[in-house]
């Protein structure tokens, strides 16, 4: 059973959430307080955390930092409705997901269960003697272990750039549409208005720029999608 975190101070909506996540087969503990709930995502081991942006002793920002610097747990963001400025500035700091409030129960089990099972897909296979390494400008996907590298340095990445960066590689100079990589890399049909697949890209870009890794670029094709393409 995949065990759930909920950060969120709404009292009866904890109670609404918990419920009905309940009642889908997930073990769920509520924080109804930033303070609480970094306590408990440090000293406890959960497969995904929901956190509020909003908490009345901490942003969910803050609360969120405090985690990744221990922890490599899943998060979804809980975001005011249409509040685009939430959903960037989460995505871009390292959350996988986000869900609008008020929230609709299937899209945030649909999403808390694509979630999961991506990260439980980064954890490493037993290794076989065939390399499935791809190369492309001065970055490597070792396929084995779900690692990128730069000059042999690993890179760090979420799960979410991660999923999203070796889709584009595994379809090297082809480009791949947003709905394809919204299904392949994130486990979920794009919906409208969707730009958590623009913010992550536009995340692994300033990675790719931090560490000049000037041989690989992503580019995005107007109207298409996102093609990831090695220089000479």
């Amino acid at each position: 059973m995949d065990r759930l975190l909920l950060i969120d101070d709404d009292i009866e909506l904890c109670d609404l959430i918990a419920e009905y996540l309940c009642n889908e087969g997930f073990s769920i503990d509520i924080a109804n307080n930033a303070n609480t709930g970094i306590s408990k995502a440090l000293s406890e081991d959960f497969d995904l955390i929901i956190l509020d942006v909003m908490l009345p002793d901490l942003n969910g920002y803050d609360v969120l930092k405090q985690i990744q610097k221990e922890k490599n747990t899943p998060v979804i963001m809980l975001t005011a409705k249409g509040d685009e400025v939430d959903l960037v500035v989460g995505l871009e700091m390292g959350a996988d997901d986000y869900v609008p409030k008020p929230c609709r129960p299937r899209e945030l089990v649909a999403r808390i269960k694509a979630n999961i099972r991506r990260s439980k897909n980064k954890t490493p296979p037993e290794k076989n003697n065939h390399s499935t390494d791809i190369t492309l400008g001065e970055i490597t996907l070792d396929q084995d272990n779900r690692i990128f590298y730069f000059n042999g340095d690993e890179i760090s990445l979420t799960s979410a750039e991660y999923s999203i960066l070796s889709t584009l590689f595994s379809n090297h100079g082809e480009t791949v549409s947003k709905e394809n990589l919204s299904e392949l890399a994130m486990g979920r049909k794009l919906t409208p208005y969707d730009r958590s697949i623009d913010v992550h890209i536009s995340s692994i870009r300033k990675k790719l720029d931090s560490i000049n890794a000037r041989k690989l670029s992503v580019k995005s094709i107007r109207g298409v999608g996102y093609i990831v393409i090695a220089k000479q």
